[in-house]
């Protein structure tokens, strides 16, 4: 006789991971009798159901009618692996299937956990920043879900299932297979994916993630410098009453202009030591947080690189020095890049919404664009006209 290593070997690690499952919390899933469903499916596959209880009904009789054994051995040969197998297969396709994940839902959303950053030619800091909003994002969503109405896995064909009364955290959750989880209140599904060394994919899928999101990235911020990057929280370290009095009517403006339009960019201009960039953080903590805005602070290698988030209805993105960023064409330096031809279709809207998805969400995006330089005298004037630019401020007092 033939022995096969490795397919021993694979049942072996199967058992052990099952064994595994078990001793970790997870129970096996019965599956319920639905007399509807079972009425169903009588009725409307008919030819099918009837062929599979003619071959379980045809099992029972080659067992029960064996004349070379005991009438005794026959009843136990009933429990054998075999004919389980042939009852659960039949149970199986009498009773309806678990509940599990409706990839209908237009909203998806979706992260591998935990991030690894690589910094390279091929892979650029904002690439890893974006990758790490979004994973804070479903966490956080996890967080504002809490425990799940039911949680199972399919693992060597059997159906498991975590009690929901004793979880704790899904990183402690014993993954195998895939998982999928369901909170029947915000009628969520959550797909779980294992990888190797421990990393995980999280799926989110709802009809409406919108309201989730929002609450998950409330107070959320993003900074991107050279190859420094940080998702944290808004702060702003003076407050809008300490600026001078035509700079908070200026700001009173802006506020206005973030209630009336879904778009909006501001430009406000000094000499250094004016207190624009202090400005810029006090209207994101005070003014855009508070109304669920994103913030994002990006260099120039980052902006050029950025396309706004599709799950995010809300974004803020501030630019320091924009006048190195938005050079004047006519410049040899600006000739060299084409930064500024970036910065101009993202302000027109033309970066984001030429093509727009099912869900249609880019076109309820909001975006609000905050800039600062020293001189307006440097940017494109394609950059300044009307249209693109709703508000300049020019900034003349010392701040401290």
């Amino acid at each position: 006789m033939e022995f096969d290593y490795f397919s021993g070997n694979e049942s072996t690690s199967n058992n052990n991971k099952q064994q595994n499952l078990l001793t970790s919390g997870w129970r096996p899933l019965q599956r319920d009798l639905d007399w509807e469903f079972l009425w169903q499916l009588a009725q409307n596959d008919t030819k099918e159901f009837a062929q599979k209880t003619f071959n379980l009904a045809s099992t029972f009789s080659e067992v029960l009618g064996r004349n070379n054994f005991t009438w005794w051995a026959n009843l136990f040969a009933v429990a054998s692996e075999n004919t389980r197998y042939e009852v659960e297969k039949f149970w199986n396709y009498i009773t309806p299937d678990p509940q599990s994940p409706d990839h209908r839902y237009k909203d998806v959303l979706s992260t591998e956990t935990p991030i690894l950053q690589f910094v390279s030619r091929n892979s650029i800091p904002i690439d890893y920043v974006l990758n790490r909003l979004q994973e804070i994002t479903v966490i956080r969503v996890l967080q504002i879900l809490g425990r799940p109405t039911i949680i199972t896995q399919y693992y060597s064909e059997r159906d498991f299932y975590f009690p929901v009364e004793k979880f704790v955290s899904w990183e402690r959750l014993d993954v195998v297979n895939t998982v999928n989880a369901y909170w029947e209140m915000y009628d969520v599904w959550l797909q779980i994916e294992p990888y190797d060394r421990g990393r995980r994919q999280y799926t989110l899928m709802a009809r409406d993630l919108a309201p989730l999101i929002n609450k998950a990235t409330y107070d959320l911020a993003v900074m991107l410098s050279g190859y420094q990057s940080r998702v944290g929280k808004v702060h702003s370290q003076y407050p809008i009453r300490t600026f001078p009095a035509d700079i908070q009517s200026f700001t009173d403006s802006l506020q206005q202009a973030v209630l009336n339009q879904n778009q909006l960019a501001v430009v406000v201009h000094g000499e250094p030591g004016t207190g624009k960039t202090a400005w810029t953080q006090a209207v994101a903590k005070e003014i855009l947080m508070p109304l669920g805005f994103v913030i994002f602070i990006l260099d120039h290698d980052a902006i050029a690189n950025f396309v706004p988030p599709t799950y995010l209805e809300r974004i803020c993105i501030i630019i320091n020095e924009a006048d190195n960023l938005a050079q004047n064409r006519a410049s040899e330096i600006a000739q060299s890049n084409n930064k500024t031809e970036h910065i101009l279709s993202l302000l027109d809207g033309t970066l984001y919404q030429s093509v727009i998805d099912e869900s249609g969400l880019q076109m309820k995006q909001r975006l609000v664009v905050l800039m600062t330089c020293n001189t307006t005298e440097r940017l494109d004037p394609a950059m300044l006209r009307k249209g693109r630019v709703d508000l300049i401020a020019e900034f003349t007092q010392r701040f401290v």
